[in-house]
Order: C-alpha cells, then structure tokens, then sequence
C-alpha cells in the first residue's frame, strides 16, 4: 500500500486544482447494487442482520467496513435483544442515483415470538431511508408517514455504527471538541425512561413472557437497552471519524437534529460506537438529513491478498495459493516463491499464475506449485505483497495440527465439570444444579419453544434427575443442545472407525467431575470424549423417557454470562436460578440422533459397555417410534437405520434400506455419503447398482460446486462465515472417497480443509483453527471472548459474506457470526479433516 502523509490544508488544496482532472463522485453500480466511489463503496439495505451489525447504510473505506447499520432505532446503543425494523422494498434507481428503501416498525412476527424474542414499542409507523449521491458525498434523508408521539420524544433516532475494533487508540473530532476513542466504555451514565413503559400488543399469541426476558425489572438486563446509557462523548452538527488517516477518514454533517457520539459498550460488553440523531416530535418529511463525506484516495488500489494453507502442505498434496486482486488492476505480476533456509532464501522455480476470473468483488489468480516436494519452509510473493510462511513436510499434520481438538477445545466445553490446566482453572465445575422442566407453551431464547405439553412425566418447574452429568457447552452460550451433543460424539465415533485414534493427553475424571489437560490417564481421549456427549443425551434420555430439546438457562442475564461457567448458577438442586431442560416433538432430530446413537454404541462397546448397549437401545427405540410425516424426514430415518445396520447386521435395518431404494437414489446428494457405508456392508447387488448407477451424476454435481469460486469449493454463506458448511462437506466427501474412489478423488477433501487453514477470500487470511498455524484466530467468540482470547482447537465460523460482496473476517470477539465456536462440528470436522488428509497422504 502506497504510503501518504498526511497534511489536511495541503491535501485540501491539491484536490481542488485536481478536481477536474480526477473528479471524485458516488455513483450507483447498478450490477453491483451500490454506491461506488473508487475504493470507497456506501451499501444501502443490502444485508440482513441488523441485531449482528449487518444491515442498513455501511461503508467500506479502501478494503475495510468502518461503519454500518445505519438506520432508525429506538436505542441510542441497541444490542441483540432490542427491536429491529422489518423491511419491506428496495428501491435502486441509477437514473435518480438513488437507494430507496420502505420499511416498518414493528416486526410483529418478532414481538414476543420467535428465535430471540423481542418487546416492541407502542409506535407503528411506517418509514423510508433514501441515500443518493452526490458529487464526494451521500446524503442520507429519512421521512415518516406519522410524526414521533410525544411518549417516545428523543427515544427514536437514526444510528450509525462505527466499528470499534479499528477504532480504539484513534482519533475523532466533533465540532470543536476532540477526543480519542477509549479500549473500554469510560463514564459517566445517563439514566433515562425505557421504552418498556410503553410496550406494544402486535402479537395476539405471544408465546414469550415479557417479564421473564426483562428479569422481572430486577437489576440490569439486557433486553433493556435504553434506561441506563453512557452519557455521550460529544453533540454537535459536524463529526469526523479518523482525521489523521485518509483511508479512513470520513466526515457526517447534519442538516437538522445534533449528532451525538455514543459508547454501545456501556450497556451491552459486545457495543459498538455509535453516532445518532434523534427524530424530533412533530416532524415526518426530511426528518434526518444527513451528508456523509468519506476520504477517498485516488490512486488506492486493493493490495494483493496471498492465501495459502497457514499450517503447510504434505510433499504429496497437491499445492494452489490463490493471489486476490482488485478487479480495477489490470498489471499482473510474476509470483514467486522462495525456499528458506538457515542461509537466507533461495527461489524456487515457479509457473506463472493462472487467471480464474472474478468471484465477489475480486479476481484471482491461481499459483499451482504442487510438483515442489522438497520438504523446507516457504513463502510466496506476489509484487510487495508476501504470504506467511509454511511448511512442507511429511509430518506437516503430525503435531500441533488436529490434536489441539482434542487437547483443548473439546476439555474446555465440558460440562458438569471443572477444568484445570496446570496453573490454570479454565471453568469451575458447574450446573451441578441441572436441570428443571421448562415452562409450557413458552417461547424462551436462543430458539428454544416448548409446547403445550412437557411430554413427559415431569410438570414444568420440576427436578429432573439425572441430568447433571456429561455434555459440552455448545459456543459461549453454555447451553446442551442435543443436536449439538448427539452430532460431536457422532462424528468423533465415526473418526475413531476411520483413523482409530488412540491418542492420550488429558486425563478425564466422570466420577469426581475433574478433567486436567496434558495430564495422560491412560485411556484414548477420542473416546472419553465420545462417551462425555452420550452421558448427556443417553442420560436424558433414560431420565425423561424421551430426547431432550436441550438444556439452557432460564434467564437473559445468565445467558450473556461471559467468563466461568460456573458462575452462571448456584449448584444447588431445585431453585429459580437452576437451568431448563425443553422437549420437543420433532422427527427429524429424533431420528437424526438415532443414528447418531447407534454409531456411538459401536465405538463404546469395549470402553464402556453398559453405555453402549443403553445408546443402541435408545436408538432402536426412537426409530421404531417416530413416524416419518414428509419425504425429507424420510432422510433421517434411512440415516438412522443406516447405523442401526452397521451396528446390529440386522435384517430389520437392511430391509427398510431396500425398500426405499428409489428415496435413496433420489436423495443421493443428500445421503449418499452415509449410505456408502451401508452399500458396501449390504452387498446386495440390486442396491449396489441402482446407488452405483446415480454416482456419474452425484460427481458432476459436486464438480459444479467446486468451479463456483477459486478454492475449489462452494462458498455459500447467508449470515454465519461459511466455514463449518465447507467444512461439513469435506466430511461427507470423505466417505464418497473411501467408498468410491474411482468416482470421486481426493482433492474436496484437501480444498476444504485448506479453506479453514487460510486458503479463502477476505484480506485476513489467518486459519479458522484458532492455535494452528502461522496466522489463526486467536480471537474467538468463546467463554473467554471478554478477554480477546482464544480457545486452542476451537474452530471459528470464518470469512463472513457482508452483502452483496464482500467477504470479511474481523478481529472482534463479538461476532458470532464471524469467530464463534460451537459444538456438533464445529471444530471435530476440522479434525476429521485433518486425521483424513493424513491418512489420504499416507504411501
């Protein structure tokens, strides 16, 4: 990147004798739907996910996103719980060189209702956000179809979002005043009204109980956002972001109400800064007006972006870096890569890079230098810019690779239990206190929903016993769902029947709740690990008569604990701070956990036999139970008898297999990875041919995919980064491999998995494997997100999709979306991932 210095008078000057010369203007790309302005683009109501700082007005400043979501609130600092608008048309049009966007308040399918419940205000309006540009600005007007009530005076504005991780340490100006934006929220406070003195009625069944979100007023919580707030840094009609750097400069002047400057952090620890007006009472049309100036450097073109495996290649894996480009830059220059040695580096000879084309907003070049074999360190080139050096060895994924899993992320997510690390305690033992029967006909968080009946025995608000034992937390949320229970010890069964992994660095105490990492117990961790999840799921189970929905807290509080999950309760059985444990009627999940029943049931005979006959018997039960209500289901349940098969040998499970041959071939790119292995220990000719004759079909299909972008992989992200998606496919692909290796070769195999190491799009090529490599995300949505830390082996959601185009990884601990982790895949297809390439690669 070309270096400036910046002299703001100096600057001033030169572009206006260059104006003519170099005019600077936003202009709508109507192909790409948004305002361009050389490196400078202003997007309008394109994205999607305004509680995760995705929507509204954003701005991308010469590579990077400063601010988004800029659009009417009822918050001065909302969070993830606080009202949002509901969308109703987009208007582009490039003639008028405008965005046009109609949208409402309430969202009332969200009022009450809903994956996380919202309580909407008494106001109903309707109202519409126009940005046009104009000249070396946008200007921003908002007009309402009814004036604010005078009970919501000052409380509805319109809010822009700067985001704060690019921001701490800098510098920013408010009329006269100046400041430095803090690493932390500094005081005072402001204590206001709350909205909730006026709460709406737009639901007729609402099925969440306000008083249970908001704590019952007791103390702080986060669903209210907006009675105690940080009194704001500055007020004032001018303000400018950034005035010491030009590429990321940029100044809003308003045109009627003040703009104040706020700290989201004071009352939500996941916060951004946030700059708004509030929406004077009596006013509709230009009831904000807004210019927003951004700097824009001339002659800034996208720096080269080189994306490589962080961690390194195997000699015999075949090797493609991929060399990112501003599709504006029509130089190409020569890649080279260089050898380093303990003498300095040495170049290698190397093909000159191939054109794929543009995919989002970039072209890439790909470098293929598989034939180089010789194990050393390297680096590539790529004109200045440089990729972090890897290696090539035959032992690249021997260490230090697919072990952190399981020596530290998977310890450090286990529940009902303490965690010690040497010196270190990563979590106390906790939940001992789980669980009570959930609430009837509640509509809680996080998507929990319980119906009319618990389904069981147990009234709601009773003990169940039993459930205080095994299970992982699934993200930073702490809550048991039991897909996310079944689904890891799941896919560790079937790793274990892959690779037999017999692997030993942590000892796991189940009787005294003790596990101490790098300390050896003689037992494969693999294993433990598989019978940690199925105590959960089996237990419950045994305990309820049927599956669990999951266990999560009863209280919004609780769920946004960040730090020691044995803070969240008390330990002691029976009251109201004890977790909820939710059931449900669905098929699909109840056969899908069948299946994943019956293969743990496998891998645990020999181990911990009375486990492993109870989970086979748990899941023969579900399966001769669960009705199958629609085809799609239909897949669970040949899923499920699929691993009820390759347990038992049963003619039951192989019969039902035959007769939905025709379902199975139909559904090949849905379920033929599973039904590989039941194809193969079936040897039935009949079935043989009909799955064998579909595969042509099933490989064209998936080479389609794979010539979608660069990598060699589908990346199809909606609001979280796509990684676990390709990852889970490199998965599936594996079996398709090992079972038909004529039809489908190795390489989704090594693409997906180099897609995770840092092979993927975005300027932050760091590995999605937090600890692994030479760049990773050592900073993660984990328990320990407060501190911007990370959890070894915890695999982060990855590159997200900011729409339409642009791909992003932020170093920002709050993004779930961009650096969570979750269990039931998350981090053990990773795994299987790696222990896969390893014994693909094996002479």
């Amino acid at each position: 990147m070309k270096k400036i210095i910046y002299f703001p008078g100096l600057i001033t000057g030169l572009l206006l004798l260059c104006a003519p010369l170099q005019a600077q203007e936003f202009r709508l790309n109507a192909e790409a739907g948004y305002f361009q302005n050389k490196g400078v683009d202003v997007m309008a109501f394109d994205d999607i996910y305004p509680e995760g700082h995705q929507a509204g007005v954003s701005i991308i400043m010469h590579g990077n996103r400063v601010a988004t979501s800029g659009d009417l609130r009822f918050e001065p600092t909302p969070g993830q719980w606080q009202p949002v608008p509901k969308q109703l048309k987009r208007t582009p049009d490039a003639t008028a060189n405008t965005i046009s966007t109609l949208l409402s308040f309430p969202d009332s399918s969200r009022h009450l209702r809903g994956f996380n419940p919202m309580i909407y205000p008494d106001f109903y309006f309707n109202y519409t956000v126009t940005v046009r540009g104009q000249g070396s600005a946008v200007v921003v007007t908002v007009d309402l179809d009814r004036p604010v009530p005078q009970e919501f005076a000052g409380k509805l504005g319109f809010n822009l979002e700067l985001f704060p991780g690019a921001l701490f340490g800098k510098p920013w100006i408010m009329d006269n005043q100046q400041g430095i934006f803090p690493p932390q929220a500094n005081g005072p406070t402001l204590s206001q009204s709350s909205n909730h003195a006026h709460p709406g009625s737009f639901n007729p069944n609402p099925l969440a109980d306000a008083g249970q979100l908001s704590g019952h007023d007791h103390g702080y919580n986060p669903i209210r956002a907006d009675d105690i707030v940080s009194e704001p840094y500055a007020t004032g009609k001018r303000f400018t972001v950034r005035p010491d750097d030009p590429y990321n400069k940029f100044t809003i002047e308003t045109r009627g109400a003040e703009l104040k400057l706020y700290d989201g952090r004071m009352n939500h620890n996941n916060g951004w800064f946030v700059v708004r007006s509030e929406i004077p009472t009596g006013v509709t049309s230009g009831a904000i007006q807004w210019v927003i100036t951004p700097s824009v450097v001339n002659d800034w073109l996208y720096p080269a972006v080189i994306q490589t495996s962080q961690i390194g290649y195997h000699p015999a894996q075949p090797k493609v870096a991929i060399v990112e480009l501003d599709k504006r830059d029509v130089k190409r220059e020569k890649p080279h890569l260089y050898r380093i040695t303990q003498d300095g580096r040495e170049e290698v000879n190397l093909p000159a890079g191939q054109e794929w084309g543009q995919f989002l907003r970039y072209n890439y070049l790909k470098v293929d230098f598989s034939a180089v074999k010789q194990e050393g360190l390297y680096q590539l080139q790529y004109g200045p810019s440089f990729s972090s050096v890897f290696r090539i060895a035959a032992d690249v994924y021997e260490r230090g690779a697919w072990q952190p899993v399981l020596e530290y992320f998977l310890p450090v997510q286990m529940c009902h239990m303490r965690v010690n690390e040497k010196y270190r305690v990563w979590h106390d033992l906790c939940h001992e206190d789980d669980a009570r029967m959930a609430p009837v006909n509640f509509n809680h968080i996080d998507g929990y929903v319980q119906g009319p009946s618990t389904l069981t025995k147990y009234q709601p608000g009773e003990v169940v016993p039993g459930l205080n034992i095994g299970g992982w937390h699934d993200a930073g949320d702490f809550d048991l769902r039991v897909e996310s229970q079944a689904g890891e010890s799941y896919i560790l069964a079937l790793a274990y029947e892959a690779f037999g992994v017999d692997y030993d660095a942590t000892s796991i105490d189940q009787i005294n709740r003790v596990t101490e990492i790098h300390q050896p117990d003689g037992k494969a961790d693999m294993l433990q690990q598989v019978e940690n999840g199925a105590l959960s799921v089996v237990g419950a189970y045994r305990a309820l008569g049927r599956l669990y929905r999951g266990i999560i807290c009863n209280d919004l509080r609780q769920y946004v604990l960040l730090g020691d999950a044995g803070a969240m309760t008390d330990g002691i059985i029976g009251n109201e701070d004890d977790r909820w444990v939710f059931t449900e009627n669905n098929p699909s999940r109840e056969l899908t956990t069948a299946a994943h029943l019956a293969a743990v049931s496998r891998v645990l005979k020999g181990f911990n036999d009375t486990l492993s006959l109870q989970s086979l018997q748990a899941a023969r039960e579900i399966f001769s139970v669960t009705e199958v209500p629609n085809p799609f289901i239909k897949g669970a349940k040949v899923h499920a008898a699929t691993e009820l098969y390759l347990t038992t040998g049963e003619k039951l499970y192989k019969d039902y297999l035959l007769s939905e041959t025709d379902f199975i071939v139909q559904s090949l790119s849905r379920i033929g990875w599973f039904i590989a292995r039941a194809e193969k220990a079936m040897q039935d000719p009949a079935f043989s041919k009909a799955i064998r004759g579909a595969l042509p079909a099933l490989r064209e299909q998936l080479e389609k995919q794979a010539a979608e972008t660069p990598y060699g992989i589908p990346y199809r992200p909606r609001i979280w980064g796509a990684g676990w998606d390709i990852q889970e496919l490199g998965y599936h692909y594996y079996f398709l491999h090992k079972a038909y290796p004529e039809v489908f070769g190795p390489d989704m195999v090594y693409n997906a998995l180099n897609f995770i190491l840092g092979c993927h799009p975005g300027s932050n090529t760091s590995s999605f494997a937090s600890g692994v490599g030479a760049k990773s995300a050592t900073v993660g949505y984990g328990l320990n997100r407060a501190d911007w830390s990370y959890i070894p082996g915890g695999v982060v959601s990855g590159t997200a999709l900011i729409r339409p185009d642009f791909p992003e990884l932020l170093e920002f601990p709050f993004l779930w979306q961009q650096v969570e982790y979750v269990l039931g895949g998350g981090s053990s297809h990773y795994m299987f991932l790696v222990l896969a390439a390893r014994q693909l690669l094996q002479p």
